[in-house]
């Protein structure tokens, strides 16, 4: 019997992505939390290479590359995330994906966002050869997604009651509605 993983301990190395972000990582795992946002995980077996991505709209809206919101679209993060992975020596037709998220987390809002990013991550992968070999997509709940560059993610299903997943609809509500993510007040600031 395999011994437990502690993903705490994993969360602790973890580079942590917000929305916008991706990585590509052999050293160390990345992190994040969804809610009806997808990060898309890509797995280079033979490099141990993981990459991972996190968008909240399936496609940017105005098109061009000066828009700033332009890092949150799928049809961006996709592109980017891959071209990362083969700058580091990926071979595209060995890369694996697992995706997460797309949830209900927003009920008030009347486009089905999760729903929407989940439907593009497949299309997107199937499109490009890529095989999509395991998903936790869409239902009434947030997630917290640890990639490992040996491939395996972790992902732990959230009630959207929890502190965690109260900041992150509430950013992606932000987001959604102005493009602005007002960041929290620092109160005190040490320098050493």
């Amino acid at each position: 019997m395999p011994e437990p993983v502690d993903t705490r301990a994993l969360e602790r190395q973890a580079k942590t992505l917000h929305p916008g972000g991706w990585a590509v990582e052999s050293d160390r795992p990345i992190a994040t939390i969804l809610g009806s946002c997808v990060a898309v995980c890509l797995y280079e077996p033979r490099l141990g290479l993981c990459g991972m991505n996190h968008f909240l709209l399936p496609r940017r809206h105005s098109g061009g590359e000066d828009d700033p919101d332009v890092v949150l679209a799928g049809d961006y993060a996709m592109e980017v995330l891959v071209n990362a992975m083969l700058a580091r020596g990926a071979n595209k037709s060995r890369l694996v994906a697992k995706a997460f998220g797309g949830g209900t987390v927003v009920h008030s809002l009347q486009t089905m966002i999760g729903e929407d990013n989940a439907k593009f991550a497949r299309a997107w992968l199937q499109r490009e050869g890529i095989a999509l070999v395991a998903e936790d997509l869409g239902g009434a709940c947030s997630r917290k997604v640890i990639a490992v560059p040996d491939g395996d993610v972790f992902c732990r299903r959230m009630a959207v009651a929890t502190p965690d997943v109260e900041e992150a609809v509430k950013r992606e509500w932000r987001w959604q509605n102005t493009g602005i993510d007002t960041p929290t007040p620092i109160r005190r600031i040490e320098l050493f």
